[in-house]
């Protein structure tokens, strides 16, 4: 299982969330869910942006980013809003990932976070639209996170959001086991 940190601005909230995320599939059961991992966006090379890497990936983005997108059983992708949309290195990531089998079948959740009051609806939407596009099975719970900010609490809690996101989490885990069962 996959969180992707939507963003690569330092010291965003959105990668607070993200891990608060991760710690939360990492309670949950090892037979459940094994090995649950953060990809951040804050963590691609200045290469990956070069003009080049459109026909021929580098071979830490195979390794760092394709491979973890190729193996998960499901993916949970925070985004902030930046301008009353998603940020574009993540759609830019999206573009870098192999076509079309990256996202194919792969469950997929939504967690918007944003510092205005509608908690990144619009992101979240938009980006929900490239993800569907890419043929992936959207679990139909989303968290939204207005005022992001004064939510963080110092443990990594999400203040008032704490019992939707944990919401969001079991039934995801229980979206991605139940695609899986039933494929043949």
């Amino acid at each position: 299982m996959l969180v992707l940190c939507g963003t690569n601005r330092p010291g965003a909230n959105t990668r607070k969330v993200s891990h608060r995320i991760l710690e939360l599939l990492q309670q949950m059961p090892d037979e459940q869910l094994p090995g649950p991992k953060l990809l951040d966006l804050a963590d691609l090379q200045p290469d990956i942006f070069l003009p080049a890497s459109y026909t021929r990936k580098p071979e830490w983005f195979l390794r760092e980013f394709q491979a973890p997108i190729t193996e998960a059983r499901g993916m949970i992708v925070v985004t902030p809003e930046y301008n009353g949309s998603f940020p574009g290195v993540l759609k830019y990531f999206v573009d870098m990932l192999k076509f079309p089998e990256s996202l194919v079948g792969m469950p997929v959740a939504f967690v918007g976070c944003a510092a205005g009051q509608f908690g990144a609806l619009r992101p979240v939407e938009q980006i929900s639209m490239v993800f569907h596009y890419r043929k992936a099975h959207i679990f139909g719970e989303r968290v939204f996170m207005p005022d992001i900010g004064n939510a963080i609490q110092e443990d990594g809690t999400v203040g008032v959001y704490e019992e939707r996101l944990q919401g969001l989490v079991a039934g995801f885990v229980q979206f991605v086991d139940n695609q899986h069962c039933a494929t043949p």
